[in-house]
């Protein structure tokens, strides 16, 4: 893999393409790219003189480290000093390590690109192919419901028998009337006994 070793502020880094890092703060404005000082690129052969401009970088945002708390204290001499520090950093990307190559990422993006105008035009005639099938099964259906009626009349008749029949079964109830007058004769009271008369004192 591709990778760079420059120099930001008197430090050396290791840098590959699309990494982001934190260098000390950096005097352009946010969104500005700049080449800072490359001392190798390796490309499968390291090249310990690569050409200005090998390494380009963009800087994203400036922001503040850290906070650091410092303390003095002196014993007996009732001497304590509280103070804090926060270093001035950029925070930067580098786009392309590389003289006129383009980034693997802008790479990869035209290969998708690629990709998806092939699958789209593929995709269209198989979508236009179905439309005059469609239309064909739709005779049979309509043989179907032509169908139908005749078998109504059918259904007709034999709610008719059921209607001739209903009738005779009304005349079952008619046959229980009898049983009414038998609980009428069962409810009425029996004649009472008389009571036994008192015989004659002597």
């Amino acid at each position: 893999m591709t990778y760079a070793v420059i120099a930001v502020g008197g430090k050396q880094y290791v840098v590959h393409e699309g990494e982001r890092l934190l260098v000390d703060r950096l005097a352009q404005d946010e969104g500005a790219v700049f080449q800072p000082d490359v001392l190798l690129v390796d490309a499968g052969t390291p090249n310990l003189k690569p050409d200005a401009g090998a390494v380009s970088a963009r800087i994203l945002k400036h922001a503040l480290g850290e906070k650091i708390r410092i303390a003095k204290y002196k014993p007996k001499k009732g001497y304590r000093r509280h103070t804090g520090f926060r270093a001035k950093l950029s925070q930067i990307q580098i786009e392309a390590i590389g003289a006129g190559k383009a980034s693997s990422t802008d790479k990869a993006k035209a290969e998708t690109a690629t990709e998806a105008a092939a699958k789209l035009t593929v995709a269209k005639p198989a979508v236009a192919a179905p439309k005059p099938e469609a239309k064909t099964p739709a005779k049979p259906k309509a043989a179907k419901v032509e169908a139908k009626p005749t078998v109504k009349p059918a259904a007709k008749a034999s709610t008719t028998k059921a209607a001739a029949a209903k009738p005779t079964a009304a005349k079952k109830p008619a046959a229980k009337a009898p049983a009414k007058a038998k609980v009428e004769t069962a409810k009425r009271p029996a004649a009472k006994k008389a009571a036994p008369r008192k015989k004659a004192e002597s």
